[in-house]
């Protein structure tokens, strides 16, 4: 038995903490000692998550002192080791304080950075934009510092009851991805809590709000059939529907039917708006001359974002004054000198928060996309900020759960334009902005605007704590002694067989759908109740790509755990596959299957969580984690045969195998200069073949490399299918392991190092699949490439004519490698800009220079860019050519002079705006213009421009 029940709310703006004692009933809010000014400690509620990073010499010794300190406990002040772990940092309310009076120091929003996807959570790039003496961290080591900083401030105070051996519950954002929520699980583990569970946050508000009334629940719900759950906090808008039904026993019965798409909209943006309207004041409204007024860098930015949170906050207050002051530090002659102040208004907050974020819309507005988004710091936020027009676009998605809730039906003749939008009845809200009473009225009063009548509004007595209480309450529900959410899982779940002629039941790699399922999770299963298919033992294929299929069914029929079902019979709704590798264990690296029962449970955060437990070995699990939710989460299971095989893909193998399979057939060496034409002829255009049948077609090959060195037209021809098939080397399931088994020929190198065209054909293939490179791979392909060119310079003697590798090749591989340094990335560039500046240099090496300074990567990290200050001599060096003459040079102005909205990436607005000048005077396409002037995303074909040839068909990155 735990002695004690926690909940932990890691909030992107505080981190709270609250408990119950077994066998109690009340729930506390934990008091976080803190440092709250220097050598000063305090114990508060709120611990702000927020992270000082402190120069050497700004604070002593005795500034720091903790509770703990000096008692092996100083993961609360840093997570930092070896010759940076003694680097100070604050953690709290202290930090926050010293970050609103010192620029570039302050590392907050790191739960936003965790859902980031087009940066490297776990590399040091916060706080984001700061100049090079600052030590930065990884968002995960910063969710980290302030979960080890209440560890240690809970173990100073119950020493006798760590924190890491009680029951913790973490909340976390319902619309948090699995990658989200699995470097919160690993933040959590660095802190030194290894063991938790996960809650999501709106859930976790409603229960704080059941169990604060649960001696008169029915009365209070007894007019309620949907609840909105509306929290914004911080960083995201997150948006739940419950729906509120009766039990036999006449007690209210709680569903979860609707949980929201990620939405990074919340206070942050409300800060940064305010942050927009005083940074002009602050800098005045031109500069000398007359010219447009700087701009602040990204860091003093940031703390120009500390300030005006604080004037939000009093200016939407009770009682609020007229006007607040909004005072930025100076920071020497790089800043602005000395401190400058400006004035907020009420009216003017009012009106940029309230009208801005929570406008009086008509149930019919959608989210758009307006010009002049709030996008900073390199985070995605939401382009519309406009939280009640992402409510009413919630509501349209749930529209069928919330009509049946609410016991309406939309007419026959409705179409989604003119069908009533269902409003719930009730509404929750949660999330320290509505802290202002000028929000929640409004928001109130629009959905009743829209509902035709006031919604009923839950109390919620403390927004700041109520979801780690509501995580406490859940643990107290789950022992039966708190109302709880649930009515089990709205579905019953089946794995799909593939059933070999044999009659054994396997998991083979890419098999298609057979006809018959086993329920693995009946309809009506609760949340974290695990079932053990124990009758039934499966073989598990070890070490190679397997995929797993799962369908669905709503039917009301009582499926069995185990039972066989006959998928051709009933609605049955097919989900989206898991494709990966299933690893041997330890001491057994050899063994291709092995037999295992499945355990399966319902997670609270929207996961099917499947087990395979081997037989022999029942310790052994390994973990398959199916996404139930989502656009995608399910397809039309007829709809599902359209990425069926390719009728022609057998044929095509053969011949493949006849080129490069094992028995050695008498092949014209005409046929194999021939095998890709044949190919397309079977296939149809190369440019045409989508990405299952590329992969499809690289397995082929891949089975089949150790025959490419037959003559020097087999290497050529392999390397180019191999690259081919496998470009862009991420972004298909199984992508990275794929790549990972290719990289084990670079060390080979190539046989026919006399042949140029297989040099070509070499370096092409790792240009292809750079984007499946980690760090350490590509500067090993830089490396290699560096030694290659110096050789030739140098005259030193090797074993082939150095001239003959390929130069320009080199130079288009060296621009693709997107993850290594931005050191490296300068000397790269520099080094073509001076091969450039001979007259028989090749003029698409300017398309390098575009890939090299570009902006916003193609897959790699947005911290690893090539600062500005270095791009900018770059993009002169463009625009003094002649256009006409160099094709790639304007696409490379636009890559490199491309506005990102982040300020420590962007180029000036007056350089941006000569190349604007310029590709209108040369008539370019109207999308690269608007890419240089505000925040758009890449089309296709330009996705194809910066790759250097087309992606494959029905692959769309994300981030680009």
């Amino acid at each position: 038995m735990k002695r004690y029940s926690v909940g932990i709310d890691l909030g992107t703006s505080n981190t709270v903490l609250a408990y119950a004692e077994a066998g109690s009933q009340q729930i506390r809010v934990f008091e976080i000692e803190q440092l709250v000014s220097p050598g000063e400690v305090a114990a508060r509620p709120l611990l702000p998550s927020v992270r000082y990073q402190a120069a050497d010499g700004e604070l002593s010794a005795a500034d720091l002192q903790l509770p703990w300190s000096g008692a092996g406990a100083n993961a609360g002040t840093s997570t930092a080791q070896g010759k940076d772990a003694a680097q100070p940092v604050v953690v709290g309310r202290l930090a926050r304080l010293l970050g609103a009076q010192v620029p570039g120091r302050l590392v907050a929003s790191a739960k936003s950075w965790l859902s980031h996807g087009s940066v490297d959570r776990v590399a040091p790039i916060l706080p984001w934009g700061a100049s090079d003496d600052v030590r930065k961290i990884s968002p995960v080591e910063a969710s980290a510092s302030y979960l080890a900083h209440v560890r240690a401030a809970w173990n100073q105070q119950f020493p006798k009851a760590p924190l890491e051996q009680q029951d913790v519950v973490l909340t976390v954002p319902a619309s948090f991805d699995e990658g989200a929520r699995a470097l919160t699980v690993e933040a959590a583990r660095l802190a030194g809590l290894p063991s938790l569970r996960l809650l999501e946050e709106p859930q976790a508000a409603f229960y704080d709000w059941l169990f604060q009334h649960r001696d008169k629940l029915a009365d209070e719900l007894a007019a309620t059939r949907l609840v909105l759950i509306c929290d914004v906090g911080g960083g995201t808008t997150d948006l739940t529907l419950i729906e509120v039904g009766l039990s036999d026993d006449g007690e209210p019965l709680l569903t979860r039917v609707g949980v929201g798409n990620h939405l990074m909209l919340g206070g942050d943006n409300m800060d940064l708006a305010l942050a927009h309207l005083a940074e002009p004041r602050l800098l005045g409204d031109a500069g000398a001359g007359g010219e447009a007024p700087q701009r602040l860098s990204a860091a003093s930015l940031s703390q120009l974002v500390e300030r005006c949170r604080v004037a939000k906050e009093q200016l939407l207050g009770a009682q609020a004054p007229e006007s607040a002051s909004v005072t930025l530090l100076g920071a020497g002659s790089k800043l602005i000198g000395g401190a400058r102040s400006a004035q907020v208004t009420r009216d003017e907050v009012e009106k940029i928060i309230v009208d801005g974020f929570f406008p009086r819309v008509a149930a019919h507005e959608r989210p758009g996309r307006p010009r002049g988004a709030i996008v900073e710091f390199g985070l995605p936020y939401a382009t519309d900020a406009a939280v009640t027009r992402h409510i009413a676009a919630f509501l349209e998605r749930f529209a069928a759960q919330s009509r049946k809730a609410l016991g309406t039906d939309a007419s026959a003749n409705d179409t989604p334009a003119t069908a009533t939008l269902p409003v719930p009845d009730t509404l929750l809200l949660n999330g320290g902005v509505f802290r202002a009473d000028a929000l929640s009225r409004r928001l109130a009063d629009t959905l009743g605007d829209w509902r035709g009548a006031p919604l009923n509004v839950l109390h919620n007595d403390n927004p700041d704590v109520a979801v780690a209480r509501g995580a406490v309450a859940y643990t107290l529900a789950r022992a039966g002694f708190a109302p709880k959410i649930g009515g089990g899982s709205p579905r019953s779940y089946f794995l799909v067989l593939d059933e070999t002629p044999g009659g054994k039941d396997e998991a083979e790699p890419d098999a298609a759908p057979a006809q018959r399922g086993i329920c693995v999770l009946p309809r009506g299963t609760e949340e974290g109740h695990e079932i053990l298919i124990a009758e039934r033992t499966f073989a598990l294929r070890l070490g190679h790509p397997v995929r797993f299929h799962l369908v669905s069914s709503s039917s009301d029929t009582a499926y069995q755990p185990g039972e066989l079902v006959d998928l051709t019979r009933g609605d049955f709704v097919r989900l989206p596959p898991i494709a990966t590798i299933v690893q041997p264990r330890d001491g057994h690296p050899a063994a291709r299957e092995t037999a295992v029962r499945i355990a399966t449970s319902l997670t609270e955060v929207g996961t099917l969580d499947v087990h395979c437990i081997e037989l022999d070995d029942p310790s052994q699990r390994w973990l398959l984690e199916f996404q139930l939710r989502g656009e995608d989460a399910h397809v039309n299971l007829a709809a599902a045969g359209a990425q069926q095989r390719h009728p022609a893909l057998d044929r095509a193998l053969e011949l493949i195998d006849r080129c490069f399979g094992s028995r050695a057939q008498k092949v014209d060496p005409k046929e194999i200069k021939r095998l890709r034409a044949q190919l397309e002829h079977l296939l149809g255009p190369r440019d045409s073949w989508n990405s299952a049948l590329l992969r499809e077609l690289f397995g082929a090959l891949w089975e089949r490399a150790r025959r490419r060195r037959r003559s020097a037209d087999h290497e050529r021809l392999w390397l180019n299918l191999a690259g081919y098939c496998v470009r862009p080397g991420f972004g298909y399931p199984l992508d990275e392991w794929r790549v990972e088994q290719l990289w084990t020929l670079f060390d080979d190198g190539i046989q026919y190092v006399t042949d140029s065209q297989v040099w070509s054909e070499w370096w092409t293939l790792w240009r292809r699949a750079a984007g499946g490179l980690g760090e350490d791979a590509q500067l090993r392909v830089l490396d290699a490439m560096d030694y290659l060119q110096k050789a030739a310079q140098s005259r030193h003697k090797l074993p082939f004519d150095v001239a003959k590798t390929g130069f320009a090749d080199m130079v288009r591989l060296a621009a693709s490698l997107e993850r290594i340094p931005a050191e490296r990335k300068i000397e790269l560039g520099e080094a073509v800009l001076t091969r450039l500046k001979k007259p028989a240099e090749n003029h698409q090496s300017w398309w390098a220079i575009g890939r090299i300074g570009a902006r916003q990567p193609f897959y790699g990290s947005a911290h690893s860019v090539v600062p500005p200050e270095v791009a900018a001599p770059w993009l002169d060096a463009i625009l003094a050519l002649d256009w006409k003459k160099v094709d790639p040079a304007a696409f490379a102005a636009v890559q490199i002079a491309r506005m990102t909205g982040d300020r420590s990436r962007d180029l000036p607005d007056a350089l941006r705006a000569s190349v604007v000048r310029r590709l209108e005077a040369t008539n370019a396409p109207r999308a690269w213009i608007a890419m240089v002037s505000e925040v758009v995303a890449l089309d296709d074909a330009d996705e194809g421009r910066v790759f250097g040839e087309s992606l494959p068909v029905g692959l769309k990155l994300i981030g680009g």
